[in-house]
């Protein structure tokens, strides 16, 4: 059975282990990313990743986009977003679609 992980700052994703998913404090961007590669072989269908541990993730997060599984998926952290995933979503509708059909007026 697949299972749902969170990583992030340890304020931001305690909540998620609430509602059954498994949390992964991690306070720095080194520590993250050995904790991502460590549940991505462990049957996480979903890894939900606190944005500002994301925004110094690129190169590792890439790795993952176009697997399926796991699914990295950047969740704004206590500090509010920085952005990264609706970055994620205009890239994706662009690759889908060939064009910028959310975000084209700004």
């Amino acid at each position: 059975m697949y299972k749902i992980g969170v990583i992030g700052d340890r304020g931001s994703i305690l909540g998620f282990k609430a509602v059954g998913m498994e949390v992964f404090p991690c306070s720095n961007a080194s520590e993250a990313r050995k904790t991502l590669y460590r549940i991505a072989g462990e049957h996480y269908a979903i890894i939900y990743i606190t944005e500002n541990l994301c925004k110094d993730m690129g190169t590792e997060i890439d790795k993952y986009r176009d697997a399926g599984i796991p699914a990295i998926i950047p969740i704004p952290g206590m500090d509010g977003s920085c952005g990264i995933g609706m970055d994620n979503l205009k890239k994706a509708v662009e690759k889908a679609v060939g064009a910028d059909i959310l975000f084209g007026n700004e």
